[in-house]
């Protein structure tokens, strides 16, 4: 059966369906996992919704998912001591164990944060708009408050501003901006509030590491547009409303849809 005018590619149609990320998608394509009709899938093709598509030899059924719900999103404030994966080998809790079920597909998180950071998560169905959140083309602003043992003195910010080079490559905070600590705080000891365009492994952490200095609180407060709201407690979780559902989109904007 030949693909319609109105058919997509394959990589939006099973990550819109929440089947898993495009980047995800694209790999199981690579590996031979994805049939459609019977053959074997190739990168870039396009199928409608109603097409025999299967993945792992499990047919996939998308159709009621491109006609009924909007895709959904909600902010998560991500505590300590939970792990943003579906499960852990260690029996750790996750960031999905308190989360809502959606109304259709599944929930795909935008981005990571470590066992030991706090704060800002997002979710979709939409995997396509998380893919587009985490693509490193974008330059989507993540914001956190650091505590630090220790206080920086000004060389040491300005060589963090102009970029340090990092077991992955060079890495730099767009913004650095001393933060009030608590009166109870010890005086050699800061606080920061810092802006990153990417979301390398614990890249926070490794520039602060970097320039001579450990992080002993770290908490993500903006993702993009979204901000964590000052009346969440950790472990809480909102629904975006729609307007901030179009700020999303409007951010992600551009990327091959």
């Amino acid at each position: 059966m030949s693909p319609s005018l109105t058919a997509v590619r394959l990589q939006k149609l099973l990550a819109s369906a929440g089947v898993g990320s495009r980047r995800r998608v694209e790999q199981w394509i690579r590996e031979g996992r994805v049939t459609v009709e019977g053959r074997p899938a190739q990168l870039g093709e396009r199928a409608d919704t109603d097409a025999d598509i299967r993945l792992d030899g499990r047919k996939l059924h998308l159709g009621s998912v491109a006609s009924a719900q909007p895709a959904e999103a909600l902010l998560y404030y991500k505590p300590i001591g939970e792990v943003t994966t579906r499960r852990d080998p260690q029996g750790r809790p996750t960031v999905f164990d308190r989360l809502p079920g959606p109304k259709c597909g599944r929930w795909v998180v935008v981005g990571r944060l470590d066992v030991n950071t706090a704060g800002l998560l997002l979710f979709t169905t939409d995997g396509t708009v998380a893919h587009g959140l985490m693509h490193p083309s974008r330059q989507i602003e993540r914001e956190y408050l650091v505590r630090l043992h220790g206080r920086p003195d000004a060389a040491a910010l300005a060589q963090l501003r102009r970029g340090v080079m990092l077991e992955d490559g060079p890495a730099s905070f767009d913004r650095i901006v001393e933060q009030p600590m608590p009166q109870t705080a010890p005086s050699r000891n800061a606080a920061y509030r810092v802006v990153l365009r990417e979301g390398r492994n614990r890249e926070v952490r490794r520039l602060w590491a970097a320039a001579g200095y450990e992080v002993s609180r770290l908490l993500r407060v903006r993702y993009g547009p979204i901000r964590l709201p000052e009346d969440l407690r950790p472990g809480q979780w909102r629904h975006l409303d729609s307007s901030q559902r179009a700020e999303l989109a409007a951010a992600v904007d551009g990327i091959e849809r």
